[in-house]
């Protein structure tokens, strides 16, 4: 009996491996027609990867007879996709740290920084406004979390982000990274980048805690952390990659220090009660650009091209979870009212902070339709959210619903309404490589 169990046991495993690894195909396979078809209508490569995701799920395989979501996905091998997804996860938000650069902030006027803060205020207070009529609808038994701050405050969290990768594809696909309207709406999103994130890391501390002492607890070491990565990682990693060190020209070297740093920080935060995404994120934001580029450039490609090739599990991970055909009536109120919030909140936020500043009507216009999108960003914080249980399943369907109509309607409503070309300022000028690119292709 004892030699029948672990062969029995191997079996399963051997089992289980194949079916992963069958998986695998089928999601990158599904995911590569989707890109392709999404650059066919001009839209970004990954917002194809996103609705293979969905398609894969019960959202519309599952409308077809035999339950194939579930033949396809068995319970007994989700939770390995999930790891591969959340693996993806961390290795895109350490290349979105990575690229994200403080620099170009500085100077940039402050009706840069009324566009940027009002587009967050105003999507996230309106969420947070909106949460208290749909708590009623939602499946009290999917919630792990008690009333409804924790809803509303992710909720507001979702509203008030912007897409910062799709975004910079978007502008560079079309030409708008000379123009001025182009590097207002950049600089206000990497603006927002700091904000969304920090705000979103201080909702998922309030609602995991259980008390004064936890609380204090995660909060203090969050910031011990940061401080710990700013004064003593950043300097570290400064003088191991400085250019004139013996192994400076050893990729290898460098690749295994990015990855065991980015890793490592991402099981900090997460054992801090935050999760894994933040300390990748953090981990890419000290990382000293200048000494990597200089020796080892290509490395930070080849972890964002690993987790190109994992962030399509990580789309249908998320597709498994998403059931538009469930919505049912109360699910469609859900999802108007969601997408409506949604875009009159960013809309207004940027564009009416941007004309109260002296911008004219076209160029306001514009960038409330950059900012307003959403994307991958966005199914971030939802998986967050659900994975908190701060949001119920239909919920989190009306939202993924939001982050993919506002990022799809980005380019034919900037086909519509831009026409001129108005230059740049002169200090924006610089050509500046955004986080994601190859994301979104």
């Amino acid at each position: 009996m004892s030699t029948h169990g672990p062969a029995m046991s191997a079996g399963e495993s051997g089992s289980v491996a194949g079916l992963v690894l069958v998986d695998l195909a089928l999601v990158l396979l599904t995911a590569f027609l989707f890109a392709a078809l999404a650059k066919r209508v001009r839209q970004p490569a990954v917002m194809g990867e996103i609705v293979a995701g969905i398609a894969l799920g019960p959202s519309l395989l599952g409308l077809l007879p035999g339950d194939l979501p579930r033949l396809l996905f068995p319970p007994e091998v989700r939770p390995h996709l999930e790891t591969l997804a959340q693996l993806g996860l961390v290795l895109f938000m350490f290349g979105v740290g990575y690229q994200l650069s403080l620099s170009h902030v500085r100077g940039v006027g402050r009706h840069i920084a009324l566009v940027s803060f009002s587009s967050v205020a105003l999507p996230f207070a309106m969420g947070a406004a909106l949460a208290p009529l749909l708590y009623p609808w939602l499946d009290q038994e999917e919630l792990t979390t008690r009333g409804v701050l924790a809803p509303a405050l992710f909720l507001g969290a979702a509203m008030s982000i912007t897409a910062f990768p799709v975004l910079a594809r978007i502008i560079t696909e079309r030409g708008l990274q000379k123009q001025r309207v182009g590097t207002v709406a950049l600089v206000s999103a990497a603006i927002q980048d700091v904000i969304a994130w920090s705000v979103l890391a201080a909702v998922v501390a309030m609602v995991t805690v259980s008390g004064l002492w936890s609380f204090g607890r995660t909060v203090g070491g969050a910031v011990l952390f940061v401080l710990v990565l700013v004064l003593v990682v950043r300097p570290a990693l400064a003088w191991l990659l400085a250019p004139g060190r013996r192994w400076a020209g050893a990729s290898t070297t460098v690749h295994v220090v990015l990855c065991a740093g980015l890793l490592t920080s991402a099981w900090i935060t997460h054992e801090l009660g935050l999760h894994a995404v933040f300390g990748a994120f953090l981990f890419g934001a000290v990382a000293p650009r200048g000494h990597i580029d200089a020796t080892a450039p290509e490395v930070p490609e080849r972890i964002e091209q690993t987790s190109l090739l994992l962030l399509p599990v990580f789309f249908t991970v998320t597709g498994l979870s998403v059931d538009l055909a469930g919505l049912g009536a109360q699910g469609l109120v859900m999802v108007l009212a969601v997408v409506a919030v949604a875009c009159v909140g960013k809309f207004v936020g940027a564009a009416g902070a941007a004309r109260l500043t002296g911008a004219t009507g076209r160029e306001s216009t514009v960038l409330g339709v950059l900012l307003n999108a959403r994307g991958l960003t966005e199914l971030v914080v939802l998986n967050v959210g659900l994975s908190l249980g701060a949001l119920d399943t239909r919920l989190f369907t009306a939202m993924v619903v939001m982050a993919l109509v506002t990022t799809l309607m980005t380019g034919p409503l900037l086909t519509r309404f831009h026409t001129g070309a108005e230059p740049a300022p002169p200090a924006a000028r610089r050509p500046v490589k955004h986080a994601g690119e190859g994301a979104v292709r």
